[in-house]
């Protein structure tokens, strides 16, 4: 019972929003929510289109994904709670793009996401309709 009670204490104090690394190695639940981000259809299109298109807004992420602005919302949340997105506020809009490695599976997954996945067509489909898109929803 005690232990139990100190793993809990440990997790509450750890920050969702960061990495947590004890003696040179990142935190299992760290690593568990990176992977859970990628194991998501939704989420691996979002990565995939910060990736070739650096700094995206939600309302552009809505166009191209064909999906509802709060399913979208849901989805880079979580990634940004696993440490692998990060948002800019400006006004109303909200700009998203993939945060730096801060690790080195961190590093090893981004560079997966430019080399492993080329051949999955939705990505591909999703990376020709954010070209097309003329009618961006906010300003740049």
């Amino acid at each position: 019972m005690e232990g139990r009670r100190e793993s809990s204490r440990l997790r509450s104090r750890s920050s969702p929003y960061r990495f947590e690394i004890y003696n040179g190695y990142v935190a299992e639940d760290a690593v568990v929510r990176m992977f859970r981000a990628f194991s998501d259809r939704t989420r691996l299109r979002v990565l995939g289109l910060l990736k070739d298109h650096g700094e995206i807004c939600v309302g552009d992420l809505v166009s191209v994904l064909n999906a509802p602005q709060t399913t979208v919302s849901r989805h880079l949340a979580y990634l940004r709670k696993a440490g692998l997105v990060s948002v800019r506020k400006d006004g109303l809009w909200k700009h998203y793009k993939l945060s730096r490695a801060q690790s080195a599976i961190h590093r090893k997954l981004l560079d997966c996401l430019g080399g492993c996945f080329e051949e999955v067509r939705e990505l591909d489909r999703d990376r020709r309709r954010y070209e097309r898109l003329k009618n961006r929803c906010c300003p740049r």
